[in-house]
Order: structure tokens, then sequence, then C-alpha cells
């Protein structure tokens, strides 16, 4: 059939746009993104994460692209980010080890010279997986009661009273 006139094109697609960038626009969102589990963010008082802890970490995150490259901000980047001393980021990133969520890392130059740290946060990953599950079940329940509600004569099986139309007489 090649050359008998009968190829059908394919119009051109328009450009997927990202919902990202609907939502943010795209010069916002062309200077880049940090992408955390929601779990990070509804587990933070089960993790035992302070605000200032979370945004410590939410900013490792940024750091963090390559699952084999652990981020290594300067303790000095991190404070001017979060208008905050860098011996605060100190105290706070030590309660972090301390609690498990991070483990810090020392790197050095060429001519063995310390620089910043290396920051591991497997424990942080380890902790969300054992959180996962109950977050998940809570999740599932919560969905199935929402279903149950939307259901037909959900009022008449669990004894709630139904609301009334308007314009019906009781």
């Amino acid at each position: 059939m090649s050359g008998s006139g009968n190829v059908v094109r394919m119009p051109k697609r328009a450009p997927i746009k990202k919902a990202s960038e609907e939502k943010w626009g795209k010069k916002v969102m062309g200077l880049g993104f940090c992408m955390v589990p929601s779990l990070l963010l509804r587990g933070q008082a089960r993790l035992g994460l302070k605000p200032t802890q979370l945004a410590i970490v939410m900013q490792l995150c940024d750091f963090w692209w390559d699952n084999e490259r652990k981020p290594y901000p300067s303790k000095q980047a991190l404070a001017e980010r979060l208008c905050i001393s860098p011996r605060q980021i100190q105290r706070h990133l030590a309660e972090l080890e301390k609690a498990g969520l991070i483990r810090r890392l020392e790197r050095r130059n060429r001519a063995g010279a310390k620089v910043s740290n290396r920051y591991d946060l497997d424990g942080l990953v380890k902790k969300l997986k054992e959180l996962e599950p109950e977050f998940r079940q809570a999740e599932e329940k919560a969905k199935a009661k929402r279903r149950a509600v939307s259901q037909r004569g959900h009022a008449l099986r669990t004894g709630v009273k139904r609301l009334d139309r308007p314009g019906r007489k009781n």
C-alpha cells in the first residue's frame, strides 16, 4: 500500500500539560520540584517530627535527586533556606539522627579536608514503610464508610434518620 495515497496522517497531539504546571505555572515548575510521599506529611506527628525538623527533612529531600547519590547540602545552605542559624540546623540534625531518621556521613575532599556531610535518609524511608500498612488500613476503612453511606437504604440499615426532601411532609 505504500505509495497508493491511502496513508492516513495522524493529527499532531497537543502537548500534554502536566498537572503540576497547570496548578503552579510552567515557569515556577521550571525551577525544579521535590517529590515526597504524602505519608511523610500525614505521618509527621507519628514520626515525632517537630515543624523545623520536617522543614529540614523536606530541604534534604530537595537535594536528593537519585537514590544512589545521598544529598549533601551544607549546614549553611540549609540555614539560609530556613532562616535559622547553622548551629540550630546542627542541633536538629543531631535530633533527627538520634531518632533514627537520618544518618550523617562524613565527606572529605581529595586533600582529606572535611566538607559538608552526606545525609542518608534510609531510616526515614524504613519508618515510613512501617507506618504505611496502618495508614493504608485507615484509608481503606474511610473509603468503605464513604461508599456505604452513599448507598441507598444506608439510613434504614444504620438507624440514622434520613434527610427529608424539601416539600415533603414527615
